[in-house]
């Protein structure tokens, strides 16, 4: 390689080496961690455990993940303290690697016991709960750190490589803008869809109801949403109007909180956003109730070169980051209709997806035919995230045969009726009804059993 090829890879090396003050991290690891135990909180207070994960027969898997199956009943609700009594420890910064490690195991494995529970946010904290377990977020404003100065007398460090600055705020932009673009189609940005649908169903509420009937209010609020996520979090990065931008990702995210449930979603984008700011900020607000908490100075201070094979993991990292969201693109279609590559690539709020699915169960002995309803197996929850997914329509249908096989039905072949509505338009199949599913393995090909996406324009509906 030339001299002129490595030149750019080295200043970056520099730039990711400058010391910056952790002020920043400790702050997030804060937020983070409490609001990680509120979100333990809600599952346990409002029954959530026992709903999702201990009532249900039956749980969809990831590929690749069938054998991870939920703890009996005593054995979620311990989980679900101890995940508690984890985040908060990340709070406070006790044991914080050991902490922060065991949330993010625990909560990884909470997510692959069902896919119905898949959210975007989730992934998110999956995330940056693992960089918070590699980062030095321990180091100042916790336990840990006051137990090391009053063993040793000598604190950690104040300061690290600006590397773990870059990299949250390369976590939380990907998010943004990813979620920004996949809302460059024709159904959000011309037909306002499917917004139309959801601003329709809360044209009651008071104030705001009467703006959401009007027939420019769907199209405006869906180019708006697109707008702040393709922009966001370049605006962030300038520092002259980065206060205002913050201040813009406040109401956006309290607008959409009060509009849709979508859980701790905004809470985290919010905190997520503080990232952006100047590495001291959290000491330029307490320093005027505990003066010693000013910012140390990083002058003069040597660069704690990264080695490079930090620096090709970090790399690496960013790869998949901008990669894996675009798999999509693989399987052609529409993406919002096949599913195939949807997942884990922050496609926030982009389709509204309502179905209706009957199984035909026929033997292949007698040619005796059953109608089987998914809710036979799943619960309300379950029976709507399914009806709209096919990979998931595809493993019910397995279920199904071998039920009917421990019951000495079979060999059955399982075909499936799957009308499915995108976006308000009019139902369509879904599903080949030909194909017998039971014989169909699951996989990362394309799947040619699912039908094209419907050719109709979704409707331009106006709130009543």
């Amino acid at each position: 390689m030339t001299d002129a090829a490595v030149r750019p890879v080295y200043s970056i090396r520099e730039r990711l080496s400058t010391p910056t003050d952790l002020a920043w991290l400790a702050a997030f690891r804060i937020l983070f961690g409490t609001a990680m135990a509120v979100s333990m909180a809600r599952f346990l207070a409002y029954g959530w455990v026992e709903d999702f994960f201990v009532t249900p027969s039956f749980h969809f898997k990831y590929w690749g993940f069938a054998w991870v199956e939920p703890l009996s009943r005593t054995g979620m609700i311990t989980l679900f303290w101890a995940m508690l009594a984890f985040s908060i420890a990340m709070t406070l910064g006790l044991f914080c690697r050991i902490a922060s490690g065991l949330f993010v195991a625990g909560f990884v494995y909470i997510q692959l016991i069902d896919v119905t529970t898949y959210l975007n946010h989730y992934y998110l904290a999956a995330l940056l709960g693992g960089l918070l377990v590699l980062a030095p977020a321990n180091h100042i404003w916790s336990v840990d750190a006051w137990l090391r100065k009053k063993r040793t007398g000598h604190p950690y460090a104040e300061h690290a490589p600006a590397v773990w600055l870059w990299i949250f705020r390369f976590q939380v932009g990907v998010v943004y803008t990813f979620a920004g673009l996949a809302k460059a189609h024709a159904d959000w940005l011309v037909h306002g869809q499917p917004l139309r649908i959801w601003l329709g169903s809360r044209s009651g509420m008071p104030l705001l109801g009467i703006l959401f009937r009007q027939a420019w209010a769907a199209p405006a609020m869906s180019w708006a949403g697109f707008l702040f996520d393709t922009t966001i979090a370049w605006f962030l990065l300038v520092r002259r109007v980065r206060p205002y931008a913050f201040a813009v990702v406040v109401v956006f995210h309290a607008f959409t909180s009060a509009l849709f449930p979508i859980g701790m979603f905004p809470v985290l984008m919010v905190l997520s956003a503080l990232v952006f700011f100047d590495p001291s900020w959290p000491r330029a607000i307490l320093v005027k109730f505990a003066p010693h908490l000013l910012a140390p100075t990083c002058e003069g201070m040597a660069r704690a070169r990264i080695p490079r094979w930090a620096f090709v993991l970090l790399a690496a990292y960013g790869a998949v980051q901008l990669i894996f969201p675009l798999r999509f693109l693989a399987y052609g279609g529409d993406v919002r209709w096949h599913e195939q590559g949807m997942r884990f690539s922050w496609r926030v709020m982009v389709r509204e997806k309502n179905g209706s699915v009957t199984y035909l169960v026929r033997s292949k002995q007698t040619g005796r035919v059953w109608h089987v309803q998914p809710r036979t197996f799943l619960n309300q929850q379950q029976e709507r995230e399914m009806s709209g997914q096919p990979d998931l329509i595809l493993q019910l249908a397995h279920r199904i045969r071998e039920d009917f096989e421990r019951r000495g039905l079979g060999p059955v072949e399982v075909r499936v009726d799957a009308l499915v509505s995108l976006n308000g338009r009019p139902i369509a199949p879904l599903i080949d009804p030909t194909v017998d599913l039971a014989a169909i393995e699951d996989g990362v090909e394309r799947a040619h059993w699912i039908l094209p996406v419907p050719t109709t324009q979704p409707p331009h509906l106006r709130p009543i």
